[in-house]
């Protein structure tokens, strides 16, 4: 037992918090770029086209719980460093940092691919282009949420092994 305020040695880098920080980078990525800049989709686009006003209203709205849930991951990241952190020395890995950011990123893209994109139907990665084609901007979503989650877990486990 160490002394009141003096860092205890040897913890691995937090993998909770990077992949909680992932999940919150990957919803902030589609709802800034896919949502707002690129405007592809909104929320529940596919259910309220914006056709209207108070469709446009509704997926705004439904925009900002989008966001305020990947607000609550990055929060719920930066508590579980914070507090690892705070009782005793980490291990700073680049590698497990960047691999379990990537593997909540992809995460990220593999949940909400499935369930907004295919099982929900609630929008889709591009509504843009003819109907006939949102199927393979879906399919390239969640191929990029694999990507990241397989190249998540190597760098974690070449992490873990350095």
């Amino acid at each position: 037992m160490t002394a009141p305020g003096v860092p205890t040695r040897g913890g691995s880098f937090p993998i909770a918090a990077g992949v909680l920080f992932g999940l919150g980078l990957g919803g902030f990525f589609d709802g800034i770029v896919l949502h707002q800049l690129l405007q592809w989709h909104h929320m529940l686009s596919s259910w309220y086209p914006i056709d209207s006003i108070e469709n446009l209203e509704r997926n705004t709205l439904w925009d900002g719980i989008f966001h305020s849930g990947t607000y609550v991951f990055v929060v719920l990241g930066l508590f579980v460093l914070w507090r690892r952190a705070h009782r005793k020395h980490l291990r700073w890995s680049n590698r497990a940092l960047i691999g379990s950011l990537l593997i909540g990123w992809g995460l990220f893209n593999l949940i909400e691919g499935w369930v907004d994109h295919q099982w929900l139907g609630v929008h889709h990665v591009n509504e843009r282009v003819d109907r006939a084609h949102w199927i393979y901007w879906d399919l390239g979503f969640l191929a990029w949420g694999l990507a990241m989650l397989g190249g998540g877990l190597r760098l974690l486990r070449r992490g873990r092994a350095a």
